[in-house]
């Protein structure tokens, strides 16, 4: 399947189903999200539940130095599940001061556990919306790439324009650039965009706009809400694209 097809479908979703949707803010790795509601779905299938007396040694293993990784990864998820607004404070508190190593399984539980608590005190249906780079608000974040046409430097006019026409068209669309990095022969941006947005739509008119002044960008481009690209990965892609370009 495309990406453009699984943004398609994803909006289409969106339109059809009904409820209160909520964006998930936090940056965690798509890999760390998929263990952690794998390992909470096998807590609540198993019925598993924090008795009155549990919150304190919960508490107790995930502020003990010889808890095991494992100890407080549970103690955690337990925690999540309790359906228990002592247990979402406890967390809320953990997650200001946790630990690096285990700080975005921290996250998952707190988002897990107002998942839970919002899902027990509204009738209405809260569809959470998880991404590996988050979002804010009723917005996604994303990073594009952006390449130069036939892998030539960009010339400084080129690159001004590149600033320009996005710092101009982007928030048109109720968009928000966070980072927009203009290097020599690719584009690199990160911004925020409205859950329906057609976010091609979006991209493929501001770089009409720019290459109405020489065709300098290529019209082909990646976009991503799974993480940010490394220097390897894009210049693994700006390779691909070359041989593309040059039919090697």
């Amino acid at each position: 399947m495309t990406q453009k097809n699984v943004f398609n479908q994803f909006q289409k979703f969106l339109k059809e189903t009904d409820g209160d949707f909520h964006i998930l803010e936090q940056r965690v790795p798509v890999e760390t999200q998929m263990e952690y509601f794998k390992y909470s779905d096998h807590l609540r299938k198993k019925a598993l539940s924090p008795e009155e007396s549990d919150y304190g040694l919960l508490a107790v293993d995930l502020r003990n130095p010889l808890s095991s990784l494992e100890e407080k990864k549970h103690a955690l998820s337990m925690l999540a599940i309790s359906k228990d607004v002592r247990a979402y404070r406890l967390l809320e508190q953990y997650v200001c001061n946790v630990e690096p190593e285990i700080a975005d399984w921290a996250r998952m539980a707190l988002i897990d556990s107002r998942i839970t608590l919002e899902s027990e005190l509204s009738d209405g249906k809260q569809i959470y919306i998880s991404t590996g780079l988050g979002g804010r608000g009723n917005k996604f974040r994303f990073f594009v790439l952006m390449l130069s046409a036939e892998g030539e430097p960009f010339a400084e006019y080129q690159k001004q324009i590149i600033e320009k026409e996005f710092a101009f068209s982007i928030p048109r669309y109720d968009c928000e650039i966070e980072r927009l990095t203009v290097r020599e022969r690719h584009v690199e941006m990160l911004f925020l965009a409205p859950m329906q947005l057609n976010i091609k739509m979006v991209i493929d008119s501001v770089m009409d706009e720019c290459n109405q002044y020489g065709g300098f960008l290529a019209n082909v481009y990646t976009v991503t809400n799974v993480k940010e690209l490394d220097e390897e990965e894009i210049a693994n892609i700006m390779k691909e694209n070359g041989n593309r370009q040059t039919g090697n």
